[in-house]
């Protein structure tokens, strides 16, 4: 680590102390970004319980809670609203009013 990981870091400009432990957890989050079950990731990283893979290696990537905001959005809010942001509001009605 010390002499090829850390130089190969800063070159890229990564200042963050970086150890296996860093190379173990992007790991696991990349198996879970490309869809792969938990118990596989599990034993790729050898762990006791797939409970340690869920809860302390495995990251929830952005473009995952993304998509899982927009599908909740998208139950609660209308068709017509749902690319509108939320300062968005029709012309004809007040802000702060609730139409039925």
């Amino acid at each position: 680590m010390r002499y090829y990981i850390q130089p190969a870091a800063l070159r890229a400009g990564i200042t963050k102390k970086l150890s296996w432990h860093t190379f173990r957890h992007t790991f696991s989050t990349l198996l879970k970004a490309n869809g792969e079950d938990v118990k596989t990731e599990h034993e790729l990283l050898r762990h006791a319980s797939t409970r340690i893979t869920l809860d302390v290696y495995t990251q929830a990537v952005t473009s995952v809670k993304r998509q899982a905001q927009s599908k909740v959005i998208a139950m609660i809010r209308p068709e017509k609203q749902r690319n509108c942001v939320p300062e968005c509001v029709p012309e004809d009605s007040e802000p702060n009013s609730v139409s039925a």
